[in-house]
């Protein structure tokens, strides 16, 4: 099975800087696969560099930005069709909304774990009500897949409120005093779906291990904890994976750029080597 790396820089209405970190992980993504199709001495990466094929949305024209939403809606409905795992790399948040849209038209039983610092229904008195990356949610064009939270830090949206759009959510304050539970019940959530995608909102991480984001938020997850948490929903299940939200004009010595390359690379791993 292959795996498509779709790479949608879309990044109006909310962290402008994104579409340009989506736009670097493409190059660097290139980079690392000709160098591993280089080397001559065996290494790890020979087990996925040819099972990747990439594709590219570009954004750099008023024109082009025409029809954003079905453009993006047509690359996730050709990817859900063949099976294969996909990565869909988006500028902002708001660029996900694409593939919420066909996975409420099509992915019944699915399951979303979205790691995110923000749950994205905002509707405060000073929120746009048109579609941006703080409530995107509120704008799918069907009903949400079942969707869990992993990593918020919500000091405002009530409980009830939450309770209409997610069904469950783990804050960091929660992960922080002890993770064991909801490791165990992530893990419970995606052994009864079909099938599984995860949704990166790099805000989720600390500042201080990712600075490279528009709206930082304290108290975050530790790269650490993340990848325990990563462990507990990962599996063949897997289907689906959206990173969002990386601004590299805001990063530090590339700390950030680093973090997500090696995540992408770890991913693929976990899938093709034997």
């Amino acid at each position: 099975m292959k795996t498509s790396l779709i790479v949608f820089p879309f990044d109006l209405f909310g962290s402008s800087g994104a579409g340009a970190g989506a736009a670097l992980i493409a190059d660097e993504f290139r980079e690392i696969l000709a160098d591993n199709r280089r080397e001559s001495a065996p290494t790890r990466a020979q087990a996925y560099t040819d099972q990747v094929r990439l594709k590219e949305f570009t954004f750099d024209t008023v024109e082009s930005y025409a029809g954003w939403r079905e453009q993006g809606r047509r690359a996730v409905r050709q990817a859900l069709r063949t099976g294969d795992l996909f990565y869909w790399i988006a500028g902002n948040h708001l660029g996900v909304l694409p593939v919420y849209d066909e996975l409420a038209a099509q992915s019944e039983g699915a399951l979303v774990v979205q790691f995110d610092a923000h749950l994205d229904i905002h509707q405060f008195r000073d929120c746009a009500t048109e579609p941006s990356h703080g409530n995107f949610l509120l704008h799918c064009a069907g009903p949400l897949p079942r969707l869990v939270n992993v990593g918020h830090r919500e000091l405002l949206l009530p409980a009830d409120y939450v309770a209409r759009h997610y069904h469950e959510t783990f804050p960091a304050t929660e992960l922080a005093v002890d993770a064991a539970p909801a490791v165990k019940r992530l893990r419970a959530a995606c052994e009864t779906a079909d099938r599984v995608f995860l949704d990166l909102d790099c805000d989720v991480f600390d500042p201080a291990y990712f600075p490279a984001v528009s709206q930082p938020v304290p108290f975050g997850l530790s790269p650490l904890l993340f990848l325990r948490l990563l462990e507990a929903v990962w599996s063949p299940k897997v289907a689906g994976v959206f990173v969002s939200e990386f601004d590299p004009a805001r990063d530090r010595d590339d700390r950030s750029l680093a973090l997500v390359m090696w995540l992408m690379e770890y991913l693929l791993l976990r899938k093709y080597e034997v």
